[in-house]
């Protein structure tokens, strides 16, 4: 048993292989005797699917506990399930507010089921399961890239919610309510509804900083050997970075292997060859593990044991395989900066290079290709040092696009 739960996310681009990894993965963990929870965070959920449980389709055991073997369970949050748990009072009034606008009352509760309230329920499960140290590890099979990046910053967000609008607007609608049916019918939320919202924060405290805690928390992103599904993770890769979580695995899922020889591959196995060639430059040094297309569908706890194996061999699954971000970005004195590991870099060899939304870093025969946020895509590199074992370069005004930086080379000191 291990002395703190571990938490793993499996995020990518959607259709790269997330659950079958994260199910693999489950599988392997139970095998090794760790109390293991497999959770789906993705609405269109696919996990019982990939354990080919025998269920009616729309069947997810409303969002409880399911358990597949010993040391394994896994979890489908359901929302309506969780609608009557933790969100009866704000899907209330949302739904009445949506049905005094004109729409019928069966649109109105459907409509009234906002983004967000899946990946809280969610969040608060987590929560829940660490305050009851219930698992050793949990694995998060996580929604296609977008999703996943609301779903770990919802709990920044409702942190600063509370803090700065919740009280006043509270106390609002307390003075307000004796009043208000004179002048409209738009109904204002009761004391029931903050209340629920009060709830729901208290249920979240804590766990923005778990997720935050690379010791405890890590990414695995799941990609393909493919231009558009690579760019998606880089992207995914850097939000990742922003929100202050470690990755600590790059798993690049589907790759044609060798003994495939029909003429009729040769051109994918070709293009396979050569992203997988260039993962190692968009990703170095997250450790990159590489995994084949199988000759049989991923399905079952057989096909899912046969990917573990070949996935983790003698690797430690639960273990943290890096653990610290490659690069952060930071705003310092009003200048834009990003921050790249490099120890032994000498600060000579430093050369940049910006392409669209893409930083290329060069330092010898090193090269990193950085994605950057939309702030920074528009923005010149104006100067770049060494501090310690760290690059670090500054963001000025705007550049052509595949401009090259001299300040780099210029202005680089130790």
């Amino acid at each position: 048993m291990l002395k703190r739960m571990r938490i793993i996310l499996f995020a990518g681009k959607g259709g790269v292989g997330k659950t079958s990894v994260s199910a693999a993965t489950g599988l392997e963990l139970a095998r090794r005797g760790c109390r293991t929870l497999v959770m789906s965070v993705d609405p269109a959920h696919s996990l019982s699917d990939s354990f080919d449980l025998d269920r009616r389709l729309l069947d997810r055991s409303q969002g409880r506990l399911t358990r597949i073997r010993n040391n394994l369970w896994i979890q489908e949050v359901e929302i309506q399930e969780e609608i009557q748990r933790h969100w009866r009072e704000v899907h209330g009034y949302i739904s009445s507010l949506l049905n005094v606008s004109g729409l019928n009352e069966i649109l109105a509760e459907e409509l009234a089921i906002f983004p967000s309230m899946e990946e809280v329920s969610s969040l608060m499960y987590v929560n829940q399961y660490l305050r009851d140290n219930r698992f050793d590890v949990i694995l998060l099979d996580c929604a296609p890239t977008g999703e996943s990046l609301r779903f770990i910053s919802m709990p920044t967000t409702l942190e600063w919610y509370m803090n700065k609008i919740f009280t006043v607007q509270r106390g609002v609608a307390r003075m307000v309510r004796p009043m208000h049916s004179t002048f409209t019918s738009i109904p204002l939320p009761g004391d029931d509804y903050f209340a629920n919202l009060e709830s729901l924060y208290e249920k979240l405290r804590g766990v923005d900083r778990v997720l935050v805690d690379s010791n405890r928390t890590t990414v695995r992103l799941v990609t393909n050997p493919e231009k558009v599904v690579l760019r998606e993770t880089q992207r995914a890769f850097m939000y990742f970075s922003l929100y202050g979580m470690t990755i600590d695995a790059v798993i690049v899922n589907r790759i044609l292997p060798r003994e495939v020889r029909d003429d009729f591959f040769a051109g994918w196995k070709n293009l396979h060859q050569r992203y997988v060639a260039s993962v190692e430059d968009m990703f170095a040094p997250v450790p990159i593990w590489k995994l084949p297309l199988f000759d049989s569908e991923i399905l079952g706890v057989r096909e899912l044991d046969r990917l573990a194996k070949t996935l983790y061999g003698s690797r430690d699954p639960v273990g943290v395989h890096y653990h610290e971000a490659p690069y952060k970005f930071s705003k310092v004195n009003g200048t834009y900066q990003v921050r790249l590991k490099l120890p032994f870099a000498d600060s000579e060899d430093v050369d940049l290079y910006q392409r669209f939304d893409e930083l290329i870093v060069r330092v010898g025969s090193y090269k990193r290709h950085v994605a950057l946020p939309q702030r920074l895509a528009n923005r010149a590199p104006s100067s770049a040092k060494i501090q310690g074992s760290e690059l670090v370069i500054n963001f000025g005004k705007g550049m052509k696009d595949g401009q090259q930086t001299k300040a780099s080379k210029q202005e680089a000191g130790a």
